[in-house]
């Protein structure tokens, strides 16, 4: 660890060239689901065809984030960004000419092997390069990158598709990959040894069994059969093999012993629920916006702008008041402001005017930028410098799978409200938002307690 109390410009460039490219890895996701319609008109799909846009790109970064623990010990991180870069660009270029749909989806694939490389690679940066006193704030800096990204991927995909068309989501994306693998190759140093590391094979079928099931089951639960039952159980063979295998092994791809820590449990957990939270709303909101207040997905994305530009500012600034006053006050703080629009989304939510849309997304914003990335922080600090990329590689698993678990389950709950409401379509749809906002409201309250629980441990042993 880096002992002085200053940050090289090389370590800052460092972090903005990995930075930049997960930037890219998450807004194209939230980007391209409001030009779904679109490719399913000009592809000839139906709706469950064109998910797997989305689908396939989440498997392969959340079966590619459990191997970064093992692959930062056993590659420089130059060769890692180098090769997360050209990846993502060759994926990028892929769909930017795609003439068919699978060579679309054949793109998207290849992007989700550059952004699972390159997600955990900006955190390992920080917590190896930054010094202590100022890992807050760049933790909050990096966290900003994957919490906000998704927030402005509607406003930034609405805009484009409009004006420009679908395949400019992907193509405006290349300057900013070209200057982040430039900026990257100048500045990334190498600081941990490298160790000689052999893949245990039959955890990564694993770890492929419990992703694949898991995912494809929570995208298409709203549909629930037989299939679906069945990728469920190959989920659940997947994570019960995983943690057998790595009981058993001297090499385990991701060292499960870190649940041990119960601090870093409890800190792992709230991360999740955190994670599912706002990627739930990131659904439910710019929908209601369209199919009840009935506007256009450009409008949606402009009333969630604010929230999260603010949310933007908060990050790094939330990290400095980590730095000086301890984890308590910004996270507790943060999820307080979470928990409250929460509250407010409940009970407005038959009535939900875009005006009061954009006064809840600020406040739940200001809250996710107060106390998000300092969750993840202080979960790390609970832990062994040898443990820390293990964690990094868990809380990064664990945000990706957050995301696709939450919008699938607040996407099913409003279907089967649609589905089933004798009510207008636009009522229908207020109503499952409804039930979906009190279903988030619940994960919220049981995240502010384990939070209480394991902060108010924390200080005691502080």
């Amino acid at each position: 660890m880096n002992t002085k109390q200053t940050i090289s410009k090389r370590v800052i460039c460092a972090v903005i060239a990995t930075g930049l490219m997960s930037f890219c890895g998450v807004i194209v996701e939230t980007a391209m689901n409001v030009s779904f319609p679109t490719l399913m008109q000009e592809f000839n799909v139906n709706t469950a065809t064109v998910q797997w846009m989305t689908t396939i790109y989440l498997l392969v970064v959340a079966i590619m984030v459990p191997l970064s623990a093992i692959l930062k010990r056993s590659f420089k991180t130059k060769q890692l960004f180098l090769s997360a870069n050209l990846l993502f660009i060759t994926g990028t270029i892929l769909d930017s000419f795609a003439p068919a749909f699978p060579l679309l989806l054949l793109g998207r694939l290849v992007q989700g092997l550059g952004t699972g490389i390159a997600l955990p690679l900006m955190f390992n940066i920080i917590l190896e390069q930054v010094p202590l006193a100022k890992i807050g704030m760049m933790m909050g800096i990096g966290t900003l990158i994957t919490a906000i990204a998704p927030a402005i991927g509607p406003t930034f995909g609405g805009l484009v598709a409009t004006n420009l068309g679908w395949r400019y989501i992907f193509i405006l994306l290349l300057p900013i990959l070209l200057v982040s693998l430039v900026l990257g190759l100048l500045t990334i140093q190498q600081k941990n040894e490298l160790q000689s590391f052999k893949l245990d094979l039959i955890s990564l079928i694993f770890i492929i069994l419990l992703f694949a099931g898991s995912i494809i089951g929570f995208s298409n639960m709203a549909n629930f059969d037989l299939t679906i039952a069945g990728a469920f159980l190959m989920g659940i063979i997947g994570l019960v093999g995983l943690i057998i295998r790595s009981n058993h092994t001297s090499n385990p791809i991701i060292d499960l012993h870190t649940f041990k820590n119960k601090s870093f449990s409890g800190h792992a957990v709230s991360f999740f629920i955190f994670q599912l939270i706002s990627l739930g709303l990131s659904f439910i909101v710019p929908n209601y916006i369209q199919l009840v207040n009935d506007n256009t997905a450009t409008v949606a994305g402009l009333i969630v702008l604010p929230g999260a530009l603010l949310g933007a500012i908060f990050a790094p600034f939330s990290g400095r008041i980590l730095d000086h006053f301890g984890p308590r006050l910004p996270i507790l703080l943060g999820s307080a402001f979470t928990l409250i629009s929460l509250i407010c989304f409940s009970l407005f939510s038959m009535h939900l005017f875009n005006w009061l849309i954009l006064i809840i997304y600020v406040l739940l914003m200001a809250g996710a930028g107060l106390s998000f990335g300092n969750i993840m922080t202080n979960g790390l600090k609970q832990l062994q410098n040898k443990q820390q990329s293990d964690g990094n590689a868990i809380l990064n698993t664990l945000q990706q799978f957050a995301g696709a678990v939450g919008t699938s389950i607040v996407a099913a709950i409003i279907s089967h409200s649609q589905a089933v409401s004798h009510r207008s379509f636009a009522t229908a749809t207020a109503l499952g938002s409804q039930h979906a906002f009190i279903f988030l409201l619940i994960l919220s309250i049981i995240e502010i307690s384990i939070l209480i629980i394991v902060l108010n441990k924390y200080q005691s042993s502080h």
